[in-house]
């Protein structure tokens, strides 16, 4: 093999091994341009979920706050319904006591009427 045949060799590998690295340098391009996009999505929906939590958090205080606000409404009306119950209960003792009062009096009366008749 001739020297200018060697020559011819060597361009033909180098020019090959420069095709080779050119094909290789767009194809990393591709990969870098790739991931540069896929990090651009992944931040744009870590930007949506952040949002998203932060409307999450916001209505579970407000759902927090309409229960605390439910249970002492709760509260107060378990202890107006105490206090109708006692006063509810004090009325029936009244009645209980008045009907027994009434009904003394009422035997009292017959009682004297019985002794006037036989008299």
């Amino acid at each position: 093999m001739t020297s200018e045949e060697r020559l011819n060799r060597i361009e033909h590998l180098t020019a090959g091994i420069a095709e080779e690295r050119r094909k290789d340098r767009e194809e990393y391009k591709g990969l870098w341009r790739d991931t540069q996009r896929q990090l651009s999505e992944v931040s744009i929906r870590l930007v949506q979920l952040s949002e998203a939590d932060s409307r999450l958090e916001a209505r579970i205080e407000q759902l927090a706050e309409e229960a605390r606000a439910a249970a002492a409404e709760a509260r107060v009306a378990a202890a107006e319904s105490r206090a109708a119950d006692k006063r509810l209960e004090q009325r029936i003792a009244d009645l209980v006591s008045g009907f027994g009062e009434f009904i003394a009096k009422l035997d009292e009366r017959l009682t004297r009427i019985e002794g006037k008749r036989r008299t």
